[in-house]
C-alpha cells in the first residue's frame, strides 16, 4: 500500500453514526423551530406546509428532540465505556493529554494560531483535538442543558408548574427561542466554516462520515498526535483503507444536502431579522 493509499482512522463507527443522527435531528429542529419562531414570514409559512402545518411541525420538533436526547445519552454511555476500556481513572480521561477539556496547550495553540494567521509565527502543532473542536464539543453540552431543559418545560408545562411558578413558562419560552436561534446561527456559520470552509478543507471535509483522513493530511493537521503514535509504534494500528468511491459519493451527497439546508436557514433568518422582524 503506497502512502497515498494510506488513511488514518480518527472516528469509530459509533462516533460517526451518532453524528449523522445528530445532524438529522438538528436540521429538523432548526427547520421546525425557526419556522415557528418566524411564523409571520413567507418562507416560514411555505416551510411549515412541508411539515404538514405549524401544529404538525411542532410534532416533528419534539420527535427530533427525542432523537437528539438519545444521541446525547448514547454518547455519555460510550464515554463511560471508553473510560473503562482505555483509562485507569476518570482523572486520566478528563485531564490527560488527549482530553476534551481545555488545558494550557489549547491556550498556547490559540495564541500561536493568532500569530500564524497574521504571518508572525509558524502553524501550531495541533494534537488529537484542537481548541475550536473542544469549543464545539462543549457547546452541545450547553445546548442540551439550556435548550433541552427549557424545551422539556414547555413540552410538559403541567408537570413542571407543580414545582415552578407559571411565569417560568414565559421565561422558558424566551430562553428556549433565543438560545436555539444562537445555536442555529453558530452551527451553520462558525462550525460549518471550521469544519468545511477553511482553505485546507474547502469545499467539504467528510472525515466525520468516513472516519478516515489521508495519512499525509493527518501528518499536516495533527503533527503532535502523529509524532506520538510513531514514537509509541502505534500508528499502524490506525492505518485503514478508504471506502469505495460509491460510498464516498453517498457521504458527499448527504454532506452537501446538510450544508445546503443549513446555509438556507441562515439566509432566511437574516432576511427575517433585517426586513420583517417583529
Amino acid at each position: 500500500m503506497s502512502i497515498k493509499d494510506k488513511y488514518v482512522l480518527r472516528f469509530t463507527r459509533l462516533n460517526r453514526g451518532l453524528h449523522v443522527f445528530m445532524i438529522i435531528s438538528f436540521l429538523i429542529l432548526s427547520l421546525t423551530g425557526m419556522s415557528l419562531k418566524f411564523s409571520y414570514t413567507g418562507w416560514a409559512k411555505v416551510l411549515s406546509k412541508f411539515f404538514g402545518g405549524f401544529e404538525s411541525a411542532g410534532y416533528w420538533h419534539r420527535f427530533a428532540a427525542v432523537i437528539m436526547i438519545i444521541v446525547f445519552v448514547a454518547h455519555l454511555v460510550d464515554v463511560v465505556r471508553v473510560k473503562r476500556k482505555e483509562f485507569s481513572s476518570w482523572k486520566a480521561l478528563l485531564i490527560g493529554k488527549n482530553s476534551m477539556l481545555f488545558n494550557k496547550k489549547d491556550w498556547q495553540d490559540f495564541k500561536e494560531s493568532l500569530k500564524w494567521f497574521i504571518g508572525k509565527g509558524e502553524r501550531p502543532e495541533y494534537g488529537r483535538w484542537t481548541y475550536w473542536e473542544k469549543f464545539d464539543y462543549f457547546a452541545v453540552f450547553w445546548g442540551m442543558f439550556v435548550i433541552g431543559s427549557t424545551g422539556m418545560t414547555l413540552w410538559f408545562p403541567e408537570f413542571f408548574t407543580n414545582f415552578f411558578p407559571g411565569w417560568m413558562l414565559n421565561v422558558a419560552t424566551i430562553i428556549h427561542s433565543d438560545e436555539a436561534l444562537l445555536a442555529t446561527g453558530f452551527i451553520f456559520t462558525i462550525h460549518f466554516f471550521n469544519t468545511h470552509l477553511r482553505p485546507e478543507k474547502f469545499p467539504m471535509d467528510i472525515v466525520i462520515f468516513s472516519g478516515r483522513v489521508p495519512l499525509e493530511e493527518f501528518k499536516l493537521d495533527r503533527p503532535q498526535e502523529y509524532k506520538e503514535l510513531v514514537e509509541k509504534g502505534e500508528l499502524d494500528k490506525y492505518i485503514v483503507e478508504q471506502y469505495p468511491p460509491i460510498v464516498l459519493r453517498g457521504m458527499k451527497i448527504f454532506g452537501w444536502t446538510a450544508l445546503s439546508i443549513g446555509f438556507s436557514i441562515i439566509i432566511w433568518i437574516i432576511y427575517a431579522m433585517i426586513f420583517v422582524y417583529r
